[in-house]
């Protein structure tokens, strides 16, 4: 197997990428700045795309399923740092008290 780019199966580059999204998450909690999430997203999304074209360019089986798997660990990074920034915009907007980006989620906020 050759050795790819954030190859997130292996439990210290997941760990990495955990820590990344959870600073990015605190910074923006603390500073109310709904940015700071949106920069963990935005690099997992990219993470993605360099998947996608990993994914194109490998042949064996085997390197297939491993490009999978991360991109099914960064699919659930994709979605815990969109609800993180949702929920920062949230905090944003009342703390500035301008409109949210989308309110759509206002019963989960509740909840929390």
């Amino acid at each position: 197997m050759d050795i790819y780019i954030l190859d997130l199966t292996q439990p210290i580059v997941l760990l990495a990428a955990i820590l990344v999204y959870a600073f990015f998450m605190i910074l923006g909690k603390e500073f109310k700045k709904s940015s700071l999430p949106a920069v963990s997203l935005f690099l997992f999304l990219i993470t993605l795309g360099i998947y996608g074209i990993e994914f194109f360019f490998v042949t064996a089986l085997g390197d297939k399923q491993l490009i999978m798997s991360s991109i099914g660990y960064n699919a659930v990074l994709i979605f815990l740092s969109y609800i993180s920034y949702l929920w920062v915009d949230d905090i944003e907007s009342k703390e500035k008290k301008i409109k949210s980006i989308d309110n759509s989620l206002e019963w989960f906020w509740k909840k929390v």
